[in-house]
């Protein structure tokens, strides 16, 4: 699973969560922030109001919660979800002596990035992609970005 930190850059950098069945979240705030919740129609889901979106806990007994704002859930993208953001850009993923390495096409570059996690090296590429269409490096994340190989 994508490292908070990573989850956060990427929530910083612009992207935007349209929450679906399926995805993984956590509530983030500094007391509520180890635990992982599941999107389900079951447990819990985002219901869109006027206002924006709302996650509500539907039959939870174990917290004092009925929902939360999008904006205080901190969305844990899923490898596949982090590779589909990659589009075209994405070259390959491979096992490396460390963990994974994910190579994208970023700006006319072949760019390498290495992770324990092969979530985290979609999330480092997602993250250089994104720093790359908005043409102005994100503030603080610069040992969030590789350089090139």
């Amino acid at each position: 699973m994508i490292s908070t930190q990573l989850a956060r850059a990427l929530r910083d950098s612009g992207l935007v969560w349209h929450p679906i069945a399926g995805d993984a979240f956590l509530i983030d705030k500094l007391e509520l922030d180890a635990e992982v919740f599941i999107l389900s129609d079951m447990t819990v889901e985002a219901h869109e109001f006027s206002t924006g979106t709302v996650l509500g806990f539907n039959g939870t007994t174990e917290w004092a919660l009925d929902s939360v704002a999008i904006d205080d859930a901190l969305w844990l993208p899923h490898e596949s979800q982090l590779r589909e953001l990659l589009r075209g850009a994405f070259g390959s993923l491979e096992a490396s002596a460390d963990g994974f390495r994910v190579s994208a096409s970023i700006a006319t570059e072949e760019l390498i990035f290495e992770a324990e996690d092969a979530a985290d090296a979609y999330a480092r590429a997602v993250l250089a992609l994104i720093d790359a269409s908005l043409d102005d490096p994100l503030p603080g994340l610069d040992d969030e970005l590789p350089t090139a190989p």
